[in-house]
């Protein structure tokens, strides 16, 4: 087997990448087609202002909502990698979907997988398209490229603090294309499988239950089981290192799903208000719902279990969030804090996986059962579809076999695309390196300052030996 020197291998991958890109560059230029601006008059400004807003607020629940609240909740010596996960996914994704990924999501092919006429974004410009008619082509890309980001980012809390930085961006670019963009094209793409609007299995899912929150879920399930457990998982404690970072990314979580939610209106108008209120109170009554199962359990709410709830009651209301009422919401919202109160409590020691941040137990199990929800508490009044308490209980069957359809591909998909990474890169970091903390062996540096970590410790230390000189020995003991 030949083999190259570390010297030219990295020269001739440069040299691959500058040739790639002169390539995508001559390409993406001779296939561009002129912008037309006969259609802009259609555009609304309105319209518009809020999607490019709710775009933002997508990609803040990647950084630095989902940052801070995943790094908050692992232990410090891997703060610094985990929060670079959901970093360089901001950057790998958006780059992947605009060469590829939006065109095999959005554009017309068949009913699993989109064409190729919007590689790298041709035919994409300040006209409307098809999908959001009265806002231009370019801002419904952008705002379905947050999407994409979130999605396989969300999968890093099940691998966390011991998969090599390099495989989690091979795998998740492999994984956006293989498992994502035909699951957007099933789902919400024009002819597609799952399609509202003429699919085999008409499904309703308007912000992503299935597309986003059941294939990142399954995924990280299949990540958990293939990487193993943690070095010295249930043997030494593991506690999160900051419940606070894990507040602050879980309140911007919850701003931000508002543009996940409200956005999918894709217009500034009172189906955009009614998933926004939806979207609020959902997380609202399961954070309640977690936080007081868990008094119950344990004698104690804390803060973790509240924040946790919350995030699992704004997924399970994800699909269901433009299609049904505020109080449905709230119902929806109640079993959806206490199904994940039970998949990260009782199923994940069940089964003996180690899920780190319950990537599973939360995204996972919300998306199944928020997803076969919104065929039940649809109402026709809403969005125009109806679900079984509406009259429509063939809905719910449709929700089903969509369920059905995304655990199968994500299972399959995640099995063969991580094996073909540990092929290429190997998945875990070895039992140094993991004890050493991924901050170091991954990245070379750390968030914390160990000289200052270390005078504050020999200052408390002397600290107290000083005030037990003080004290009486009574006091002392």
């Amino acid at each position: 087997m030949l083999r190259i020197s570390p010297a030219p291998q990295r020269a001739l991958a440069v040299l691959a990448l500058f040739v790639a890109t002169l390539g995508l560059t001559t390409s993406a230029h001779a296939a561009t087609a002129p912008i037309q601006f006969e259609s802009i008059d259609k555009i609304n400004s309105g319209d518009t202002a809020w999607m490019l807003t709710s775009s933002a607020l997508v990609l803040m629940m990647t950084g630095p909502g989902l940052a801070l609240f995943y790094c908050g909740l692992v232990r410090r010596k891997n703060v610094l990698a985990t929060m670079m996960q959901s970093f360089a996914l901001m950057a790998a994704i958006s780059v992947v979907w605009v060469l590829v990924g939006y065109s095999l999501a959005f554009d017309a092919g068949n009913r699993i997988i989109g064409g190729l006429h919007f590689v790298f974004l041709n035919n994409v410009g300040a006209q409307p398209c098809e999908y959001a008619p009265t806002i231009p082509h370019t801002t419904w890309a952008a705002y379905q490229m947050m999407f994409a980001i979130i999605t396989p980012a969300l999968i890093c809390g099940a691998y966390a603090e011991r998969m090599k930085f390099k495989s989690m961006l091979f795998f998740s670019v492999l994984w956006l294309l293989v498992i994502y963009c035909p699951i957007c094209h099933m789902v919400w793409g024009k002819g597609g499988l799952l399609n509202a609007s003429g699919g085999r299995w008409p499904t309703l899912d308007f912000a992503g239950g299935s597309v986003v929150h059941i294939s990142s879920g399954v995924s990280a399930l299949v990540c958990a089981l293939m990487l193993g457990k943690r070095r010295g998982y249930l043997k030494i404690p593991m506690p999160p290192h900051s419940v606070v970072l894990a507040v602050i990314g879980a309140a911007l979580l919850w701003v931000g799903w508002f543009g996940f939610n409200a956005g999918s209106a894709l217009h500034a108008n009172g189906l955009a208000s009614s998933a926004f209120l939806a979207t609020h109170v959902a997380g609202a009554a399961a954070a309640l719902t977690w936080m007081f199962m868990e008094w119950i359990k344990t004698g104690k709410p804390t803060v973790l279990g509240a924040i946790s709830g919350a995030v699992a009651g704004l997924a399970m209301i994800t699909p269901a969030s433009g299609f049904t009422t505020p109080m449905y919401a709230m119902i929806i919202g109640v079993i959806g804090g206490g199904v994940c109160f039970y998949g990260a409590t009782w199923l994940k020691p069940l089964l003996g996986y180690d899920d780190t941040l319950d990537a599973f137990g939360v995204h996972g199990v919300s998306g199944t059962f928020g997803t076969i929800l919104a065929g039940v508490y649809a109402v026709k009044a809403i969005n125009g579809y109806a679900g079984l308490v509406d009259g429509n209980p063939k809905q719910v069957y449709f929700q089903c076999v969509t369920v059905a359809i995304t655990w199968a591909l994500a299972i399959v998909g995640s099995l063969v695309l991580l094996k073909i990474t540990d092929i290429l890169c190997g998945l875990r970091v070895t039992e140094t390196d993991e004890a050493d903390g991924l901050d170091l062996s991954q990245h070379g540096e750390s968030g914390y300052n160990f000289e200052e970590e270390t005078f504050g410790a020999t200052f408390r230390e002397n600290s107290e030996t000083s005030d037990k000189a003080d004290m009486s020995p009574v006091q002392a003991r």
